[in-house]
């Protein structure tokens, strides 16, 4: 399925904003190893998630938000890409655009990218990969937040295949994604974190499944979690 990414104007996004918590969602955030295919798993889980609704109200973004961020900020997108890189501007540079009319802070950027971030996790009907989405959207209800995994030196292999790769680049690759991933899931919950591990509802071995068998485990898990709490809501209200 063709990616998505449905650009929010300041207005849309603000009546996102003040949504009320009750109705926000559904949303499926995937956080991943590097090397897990996350990508095509989100394919799969909205492909199969329109088919069960007749319907094509799911999407699943990734890094498209990134050129909707740079337009939001009016700068350019190597300058959002940096940020969740974690690369961070020399003196000079910062100068240079300062005095240019061009500088935007990390703080600006980080509040760009968690506002429209959770703007389209509350409008639901979302598969958000990676982008920190775990951290921003964990306070919605009706969410499934999933971790894919894999044992190293399997993940080092796919990223040979894709990308091309001699064995050591891959490995350096992947190290150097993990830690910039883990440290951007702590920079949006504004702590510093030991395990991440708590922050998901399961995890999966992508060595142990395939793409087709991941998407499948995790659209059932989806299905049971947000029908339960369809369930318990409903049971609330007929009490009172």
């Amino acid at each position: 399925m063709d990616k998505f990414f449905d650009y929010f104007d300041s207005r849309h996004r603000e009546t996102m904003l003040k949504k009320p918590s009750g109705e926000d969602g559904p949303v499926i955030t995937i956080s991943r190893q590097t090397g897990c295919d996350a990508r095509q798993v989100a394919g799969n889980i909205v492909d199969s998630l329109n088919k069960k609704s007749g319907s094509s109200k799911w999407k699943w973004v990734d890094k498209d938000i990134i050129y909707a961020i740079a337009k939001e900020l009016n700068t350019d997108t190597q300058r959002v890409e940096n940020f969740y890189k974690g690369i961070e501007l020399s003196n000079m540079s910062e100068m240079i655009m300062a005095f240019s009319g061009g500088f935007v802070s990390d703080l600006r950027v980080k509040k760009a990218i968690k506002d429209v971030i959770l703007s389209i996790c509350k409008e639901g009907h979302i598969v958000l990969v990676g982008r920190g989405g775990v951290s921003i959207a964990h306070d919605i209800p009706d969410s499934l937040h999933v971790r894919l995994i894999a044992p190293f030196y399997w993940r080092v292999e796919n990223v040979m295949k894709k990308k091309q790769m001699e064995i050591e680049a891959a490995e350096e690759f992947v190290v150097d994604t993990d830690e910039k991933r883990f440290n951007l899931i702590s920079t949006f919950l504004d702590k510093k974190l030991l395990n991440i591990d708590y922050l998901f509802d399961s995890t999966i071995n992508r060595q142990s499944f395939n793409i087709a068998e991941t998407a499948d485990m995790i659209v059932s898990m989806f299905e049971k979690k947000i029908g339960r709490q369809a369930a318990e809501r409903k049971k609330s209200v007929n009490i009172f």
